[in-house]
């Protein structure tokens, strides 16, 4: 290389170093604050989901001392200050179950008819409070209100849509209806997923009711 070629060479390394320096200059302020923000951002990502996280820890500590409370009233009393928070639904159903092992049914089905209003809450969780409520008013409701109620938890694809149904079965029985109330419980006895409790109590409401539980008329097996 000359010496021309040697010294252009030189000088268009100074111009770049002393463009990069203007520019270093001119904005290093804005690349600074692009790295306060980001590390700020995963800084403040990071706090937050540990808030999150002791904040749940400790409402689950608050309810699991809450339920593990033996007088119902207290334990109804406990749980009741517990209206804030991702347990807060499930505070308020056992809330009302506390109420309801304290003979308070009023109050319970107070609280239940509440959750089960509730546009907020998940959709298995307002089922279950509204299916509760007609479980613990039971008689005190009009006749038409319990069957109406039971009639939308016992639709197809209803979360406690089996109980939904023994519950009309046994209302459709206590307004002397029993076959309709057979077929509920002949549905609850042949659904695939029913609990082995609630499929023995059909069974035997369907004999109490004058019907043949399903399988109890084949015929038994020779001795060859």
């Amino acid at each position: 290389m000359s010496e021309s070629d040697s010294f252009i060479s030189e000088v268009t390394e100074e111009v770049r170093r002393e463009k990069l320096y203007r520019t270093l200059r001119r904005y290093g302020w804005l690349i600074a604050l692009a790295v306060i923000v980001i590390v700020g951002g995963a800084a403040w990502h990071e706090w937050s989901k540990a808030r999150a996280r002791a904040a749940a820890a400790a409402n689950g500590d608050a309810l699991r001392a809450a339920l593990e409370t033996a007088d119902p009233a207290a334990r109804a009393e406990a749980l009741a200050a517990l209206d804030a928070g991702p347990s807060a639904v499930v505070a308020r159903i056992a809330q009302a179950g506390a109420l309801l092992e304290a003979g308070d049914r009023p109050g319970a089905a107070a609280i239940l008819e509440a959750v089960a209003a509730d546009g907020g809450a998940p959709e298995p969780y307002r089922a279950l409070a509204a299916l509760q409520r007609v479980m613990a008013l039971g008689p005190d409701l009009p006749p038409s209100e319990r069957l109406g109620a039971l009639d939308a938890l016992a639709a197809d694809g209803a979360p406690y849509r089996l109980l939904a149904l023994e519950q009309r079965a046994l209302l459709r029985l206590e307004s002397g209806d029993a076959a309709a109330a057979l077929s509920d419980l002949e549905t609850i006895v042949a659904a695939p997923d029913a609990p082995e409790g609630l499929r023995g109590r059909a069974g035997q409401l369907i004999v109490a009711a004058g019907g043949v539980q399903p399988g109890a008329g084949d015929p038994a097996p020779s001795g060859g």
